[in-house]
């Protein structure tokens, strides 16, 4: 026992024994100077900006701290590099990647939870590969706050009592982050935008993105009208920003008024922001179907349908009532609640809208003894400023389904869109003429941007009529190739069947239209090569 005491004694005096005891008080000294530090920045990241006082006492004390810190970190790392083959498996986390790694910028922030108590969380923050991440611990794996920068904006928020708080908003969500100074969030905006910019390059010369893909089927058909001249869909994004743009109201937000809006929402026709497009895609399909006009690649007949609209054509229909109400429209800098409950009593609840006096309950359509109508000009194919003389047809007491009905064969897009705000049935059938649909009746005037704004309002593609003829047989017997295409892109039945016991395909053989046997056997082999060889035992040529 004295022998071992003798020894313990000695190895206290011996150099390398008093290296690792210094060793581990810096070490306990740069722990605590740490926690402090932390301490401080959570002090500082609650001081409300509307308490000065409270703000200088945070400023300094955190300004102390890092002090403290820095010179502990700087003994610390001296005493790891002096005892470097004591303490192997001791080092310094003073990066957590390489910037050659494709980190664009990373570093702590707080970022506000989405749970009702709002809680703040200081979290490890990255971009990088066109994302923004954050970590709670330096090995879990990245949690993704936005997928993809190029569908996000960033900019500074002063909605809330906390200071250097900035906003990351994309279609699905809003996040709300803090950094610890000024000098900080000006930093991680930048840092954003500039990996937006990049994002968008890097888009731009990917030679296998969608906008520069081209669709053989759009190419061939819906140039125009009825068949014939192709499309040059590299050209189609920059064409949709500017096409749909110039429609009257469309270079502000529909609903908040923000200009320069770069998304949209194609089943009312109307150009939103990027958060307002955000609430309208949390309000679910069956109310609003977003796309992006810089993103997205856009199908010639979307364009024709977006310019048949519009936000100033939409606003008159859905805020008809807006000086009666006391609610106040949201204008851009609104906070984003304003903008949700604004949104929601605009197009769910409908609380702006002109109400129609009662009327009966679906009643029927006559068949109309005028001649055969005419298709309507399309705003979108006719040069600007061009006149268009329109018979003028009294629509007035039609319920809203037989009104839907009657505005498709006119194609008439803002009385179809009154319609549907009132609550018109899309698939309404009128009994009088064979229950027609609306959809049959825009066939029948060679309406494709009429057919395109019923199918993306649920218009069911293969509601046959009383003679078992939906709208691809319309389309067919009718010669509309163009139609036939956009029948087939979104999910008609080829082999149904009418009461002649003929579908599509025999119906185009005996009107001898090559176009459209191409086109249904085409789609046919592409999506059920084997019905292809049964086919061909009945097909007559």
């Amino acid at each position: 026992m004295t022998v071992k005491l003798d020894f313990e004694e000695c190895l206290k005096d011996s150099p390398r024994f008093r290296d690792v005891r210094r060793f581990k008080d810096v070490r306990k000294e740069f722990e605590r100077s740490s926690e402090a530090l932390e301490g401080a920045l959570v002090r500082n990241a609650q001081a409300p900006r509307g308490k000065q006082h409270e703000v200088d006492e945070a400023t300094n004390a955190l300004v102390n701290a890092r002090k403290a810190f820095r010179s502990g970190a700087l003994d610390y790392v001296l005493e790891v590099r002096t005892n470097e083959s004591l303490c192997v498996h001791e080092k310094l986390q003073l990066r957590r990647e390489d910037y050659s790694n494709g980190i664009a910028m990373e570093g702590y922030l707080y970022k506000r939870a989405s749970n009702a108590f709002k809680t703040w969380s200081r979290r490890w923050f990255s971009i990088q590969k066109n994302q923004l991440v954050y970590q709670k611990k330096f090995k879990d794996q990245p949690t993704v706050v936005v997928e993809d920068l190029r569908l996000c904006t960033v900019k500074p928020s002063s909605e809330n009592e906390r200071r250097f708080c900035f906003e990351v908003v994309s279609p699905s969500k809003c996040c709300l982050l803090q950094a610890d100074s000024e000098r900080q969030q000006q930093a991680w905006i930048s840092a954003v935008q500039n990996s937006i910019a990049s994002a968008f390059q890097e888009r731009r010369e990917d030679p296998h993105s969608p906008r520069q893909r081209c669709s053989s089927v759009s190419a061939g058909c819906l140039g125009g009208g009825g068949g014939g001249g192709g499309v040059d869909q590299e050209n189609e994004g920059p064409k949709a920003l500017d096409e749909i743009q110039a429609i009257p109201g469309n270079r502000q937000c529909c609903d908040c008024g923000e200009p320069g809006p770069d998304w949209a929402s194609i089943n009312l026709g109307i150009t939103l922001c990027i958060v307002c497009s955000g609430i309208h895609r949390s309000l679910g399909v069956h109310f609003s179907k977003v796309r992006s006009l810089t993103l997205d690649s856009w199908e010639p007949e979307l364009i024709k349908l977006m310019c048949e609209l519009g936000n100033a054509v939409i606003n008159r229909i859905y805020e008809a009532r807006i000086d009666e109400i006391t609610i106040k429209k949201p204008h851009p800098t609104s906070p984003r609640g304003d903008k949700e409950s604004w949104i929601r009593s605009k197009y769910v609840e409908k609380k702006f809208i002109q109400k129609l006096p009662e009327i009966g309950r679906n009643p029927p359509l006559r068949r109309s003894s005028r001649p055969p109508l005419k298709p309507k000009p399309n705003r979108a194919t006719l040069p600007r400023g061009t006149d268009v003389d329109e018979e003028e047809e009294d629509l007035s007491g039609l319920h809203p389904g037989a009104l839907l009905y009657r505005s498709a064969a006119l194609q008439n897009f803002p009385v179809m869109a009154d319609a549907l705000a009132h609550g018109a049935d899309v698939n309404w059938v009128n009994v009088a003429e064979e229950s027609s649909t609306p959809l049959i009746q825009a066939v029948s005037a060679n309406a494709l941007a009429a057919c395109e704004f019923l199918l993306q309002n649920s218009a069911n593609v293969n509601q046959a009529d009383s003679n078992g003829r939906g709208p691809l047989h319309h389309a067919t017997i009718l010669g509309h190739t163009g139609l036939v295409c956009l029948f087939l892109k979104r999910g008609a039945d080829y082999n149904a069947r009418d009461k002649n016991n003929k579908d599509p395909i025999t119906i185009a053989v005996d009107n001898a239209n090559a176009d459209i046997v191409t086109l249904d056997f085409s789609h046919m082999a592409s999506n059920n090569p084997e019905k292809l060889k049964r086919r061909s035992t009945d097909a007559k040529f």
